[in-house]
């Protein structure tokens, strides 16, 4: 009894610490200012001496008010991320954020964030939304969003947005629970891998001809983040 208690006391303690470490770790500081010149590799960066940390640590000119240009992406979206690599006062603080504009019928294609949940909101225009959950039900959450909304989507799961509109831009800012949330969008990485992925492997997941996934790997699979 005694050997049962203390392996389900392990395993509790097992489970509490993977839930923890599932987002970036607490600081244990005031601030962190990444030293991006250091020779030491951490998950993340080292901290700059404190003595040598600016005001200017903490400060981006990200001219955040201003409209991004949509007209060069095919897919009519401008992702401007603020995150760790841009401003070295976010580390170890586990947050960042993004602003989105939207050209008409603009999208911000199905992606992941592979560390962080996000939360929109609309800042002008309409946006359609959803994400899909996990296996095995895949269940798809939709919401047409409008100025002043606001909207979850869970970390890691893959989510969208898009601008029905045909004549009106659409803008968003995003905050995402990681200094460096990373993004997977789904066709970039699955047809515009380097190298590519067999298109054997890629028609038979697909279920559909050798051809039609020739012809999607010849594309140009462009990220629409900057």
């Amino acid at each position: 009894m005694a050997t049962f208690n203390l392996f389900l006391f392990v395993a509790i303690i097992a489970l509490t610490a993977s839930g923890v470490v599932a987002s970036d770790p607490s600081p244990l500081q005031d601030f962190c200012v990444a030293d991006k010149y250091s020779p030491v590799r951490v998950n993340g960066f080292p901290c700059k001496d404190i003595n040598d940390v600016k005001v200017d640590d903490f400060f981006l000119a990200a001219n955040l008010d201003k409209p991004m240009d949509t007209t060069k992406s095919k897919v009519g979206s401008n992702v401007t991320l603020i995150n760790v690599m841009k401003l070295a006062g976010l580390n170890t603080l586990g947050i960042s954020m993004a602003r989105i504009d939207y050209a008409p019928h603009g999208q911000n294609p199905p992606h992941t964030h592979p560390r962080a949940t996000e939360i929109l909101t609309v800042l002008e225009g309409s946006l359609y939304v959803g994400f899909v959950t996990s296996n095995p039900d895949n269940k798809f959450f939709s919401k047409m969003l409008n100025k002043g909304d606001v909207f979850v989507f869970p970390q890691g799961l893959i989510h969208f947005q898009f601008n029905p509109s045909y004549d009106k831009p659409a803008v968003a800012i995003a905050a995402l629970s990681s200094q460096n949330p990373g993004a997977i969008t789904i066709a970039n990485a699955v047809f515009g891998s380097k190298p590519p992925i067999a298109d054997d492997v890629l028609a038979k997941a697909f279920q559909v001809d050798k051809k039609a996934i020739d012809w999607l790997q010849a594309q140009f699979w462009e990220d629409n983040h900057n």
